[in-house]
């Protein structure tokens, strides 16, 4: 298997003949991973490239045509990568990132957000039940005016009316709560 041509180890390689890979990759793992260095820079790099490329190699074998030198097309698949590795941004250390921020609320403000939304459900309970069903429709329903006016059958001028007084009670009624 060793004076086999790269070409028959590929078509075998192609079907699935392990023995032909393992007789192939040693014959170019070394160059690899030399040039692999001296484009990446990295000899931990370059180690991670030629098992990259290796396994390139393993996966697509079925898609290579021997028209192409097996050489040629392993380097081109190494040189590749060595670039893209080159390129990507170096890993930072871990310690370097720091500790991830709490995307929770904090306790303190969830308490606040909760009695402030408290204070305006009882402001819009309060309120004369048309008014309360024009903030609802408004705010909860996302309807337009139009639409609420619909609902609520009566005009779009009427309904807007309606609105003005409601967030105008509930700002004096908020108001009234802050100062107590």
């Amino acid at each position: 298997m060793d004076g086999e041509s790269d070409e028959a180890l590929m078509l075998r390689i192609a079907r699935g003949d392990e023995r032909a890979f393992r007789a192939l990759a040693p014959r170019y793992a070394a160059r690899a991973a030399s040039l692999a260095r001296h484009i990446s820079g990295s000899e931990a790099d370059a180690e991670d490239i030629v098992q990259e490329a290796l396994l390139r190699v393993w996966i697509n074998a079925p898609r290579w045509r021997p028209e192409a030198a097996f050489r040629t097309w392993f380097y081109r698949i190494v040189f590749n990568l060595a670039l893209n590795r080159k390129r990507r941004a170096p890993f930072a250390p871990l310690e370097a990132a720091g500790d991830p921020a709490d995307p929770a609320i904090r306790a303190d403000a969830a308490l606040l957000r909760a009695e402030e939304d408290r204070r305006i459900a009882n402001a819009i309970a309060a309120l004369p039940a048309r008014q309360r069903s024009a903030i609802a429709l408004t705010y909860n329903d996302e309807l337009s005016n139009a639409e609420a006016a619909s609902v609520l059958g009566t005009s779009v001028s009427a309904f807007e009316t309606l609105l003005v007084r409601a967030r105008r009670t509930l700002r004096v009624k908020l108001d009234l709560t802050d100062d107590d």
